[in-house]
């Protein structure tokens, strides 16, 4: 039984708690271009304090930060009616709904990513269309954009936020609706004082998987920003492999983690009173 308990435990230290320490001691260390591998180890703080005084570094955060928030938020807004629309279908039909969701995981982000390029590109399909219907004569181009970097994101990760908000939805006591609306409520106000609050959980456990990804992407960023949008993912990127500083990049790597678990020890602390109250 101990070792049934023990092997999670063993699978974290190894494939966690061990990569974690090994990369914390790459930040402590000091950048050392002419040894192998260029790091010496130490126990300097000057990377983490370089990260939240340079300007650069803080832009990216910020940016990061906006763009993950606007991302979640539209991929919210879009995510909650789908989910709600495939949780009121006949049952018969939800299993093609949501199969129709998950469908784009079946191809390479990547290769999704680069269609997207196709998309947005000045003499790309969307543009082409612009142009054909006579809607605007030069539309310019997404590409290169933040635009397209939100697109991206709320493309790519709207499927972490419909299936946890369906699997809320879907448990719905209908009937509380039913009694609602023999009371003289609304829609409107059934919705706002039922549904919405019942489904906070999977509202939260949608934000946090669109929201977590999102700060620290690297490769939406990289094929469909511009150069003035900087994210933390394309800095750490830069470190690592233009700069081979490799004890600022494990820096940037041990905050995104530090930043990123905050939200996910909140969303724990929300489950577990949850499943107290029941």
């Amino acid at each position: 039984m101990k070792a049934v308990i023990a092997l999670p435990f063993l699978w974290l230290g190894v494939f966690f708690l061990l990569p974690f320490a090994l990369v914390l001691a790459i930040a402590l260390g000091t950048n050392s271009p002419d040894s192998v591998p260029p790091v010496e180890l130490g126990a300097s703080l000057k990377n983490f304090s370089l990260l939240f005084t340079d300007d650069l570094y803080l832009a990216a955060w910020l940016t990061s930060l906006r763009i993950a928030a606007t991302s979640t938020l539209v991929a919210l807004l879009l995510g909650y009616p789908m989910a709600y629309a495939i949780a009121r279908a006949a049952p018969e039909r939800r299993p093609l709904l949501l199969m129709l969701v998950v469908l784009p995981f079946w191809t390479s982000f990547l290769i999704r990513v680069y269609a997207w390029m196709g998309l947005l590109d000045e003499n790309g399909l969307l543009n082409q269309f612009l142009r054909w219907s006579g809607i605007a004569a030069d539309p310019g181009t997404i590409l290169g954009t933040e635009w397209a970097v939100h697109l991206g994101i709320v493309y790519a990760y709207l499927p972490f936020m419909v299936l946890p908000l369906y699997a809320t939805l879907e448990k719905l006591d209908t009937g509380l609706l039913e009694a609602a609306a023999d009371l003289g409520a609304t829609p409107l106000k059934a919705f706002l004082t039922i549904t919405l609050p019942l489904s906070l959980p999977g509202i939260v456990a949608g934000c946090l998987l669109v929201f977590i990804p999102s700060v620290g992407e690297f490769v939406i960023p990289d094929l469909l920003g511009g150069t003035d949008t900087l994210m933390i993912g394309k800095v750490l990127w830069d470190e690592f492999f233009t700069n081979a500083d490799w004890p600022l990049a494990s820096a940037v790597a041990i905050s995104l983690l530090v930043l990123l678990v905050g939200p996910i020890m909140l969303f724990q602390r929300h489950q577990a009173r949850s499943l107290e109250r029941r």
